[in-house]
């Protein structure tokens, strides 16, 4: 079983944005990323804090990719 990698809110955007997800808006410390495609997701970035893994599952699922292609995504990062 492969084990979720923890990432800070930076490299988390830098995924997105590799996966063609734009940045729309922001409120406060949450920025909220849609791709053309329709998919959405928020992302809250605190200074220097990684994201906890409940997190960072809810966006994998709400970006629709499975851990095995995040983990390949996070070496092309």
């Amino acid at each position: 079983m492969t084990k979720l990698i923890l990432v800070k809110a930076k490299k988390m955007e830098k995924l997105l944005f590799k996966l063609g997800f734009k940045k729309i808006r922001q409120k406060g410390s949450h920025v909220f990323y849609k791709h053309p495609d329709g998919r959405y997701t928020t992302v809250p970035h605190h200074k220097s804090m990684v994201l906890a893994r409940p997190l960072i599952r809810e966006i994998l699922k709400e970006i629709e990719i499975g851990l095995e292609e995040y983990i390949d995504l996070l070496k092309k990062v």
